[in-house]
């Protein structure tokens, strides 16, 4: 993840009501975050990605162990598909790539896209198309 990246999310961070964010991008782990509501972001930490739950040890373990979740990193609005009118990114039973987009968070007018983590195929998949989602809530899940 290059540095301009990282910036935005700390800006991100800085302006929004959230105190923490965690986003992984290929081997990188950032997880900026602030200790009270009126500071800006306090830091940006690069990690080594690990499993899903060393990221978060107080979440729950995942019903189905090959099944990887994909969770909202930020609260906003969850489009489905590229455009209104258009067919969705995915559906459930669908093969995906790395990398692949599943979804776009409308942020801020910032739209964020949603890539999968992993190669695999869609098991479960959110029904909210132009809803609000909170962080951390499950969209899709890939096994």
């Amino acid at each position: 993840m290059d540095l301009s990246k990282i910036k935005t999310l700390i800006d991100f961070v800085g302006r929004s009501n959230i105190t923490e964010l965690t986003v992984t991008e290929k081997d990188v782990t950032v997880r900026i975050f602030r200790t009270s509501p009126g500071q800006e972001a306090a830091a940006a930490i690069p990690q080594e990605a690990g499993p899903i739950d060393s990221l978060a040890p107080d979440a729950p373990s995942p019903v189905e162990k090959t099944a990887h979740a994909v969770k909202a990193p930020v609260f906003g609005v969850l489009h489905r598909a590229p455009a209104p009118g258009e067919p969705p990114f995915v559906a459930i039973g669908d093969e995906v790539e790395e990398g692949q987009t599943l979804f776009i968070i409308e942020a801020m007018k910032v739209f964020n896209k949603i890539a999968a983590p992993r190669a695999g195929r869609i098991t479960r998949l959110i029904d909210i198309d132009g809803g609000e989602i909170e962080t951390g809530e499950l969209l899709a899940e890939i096994a």
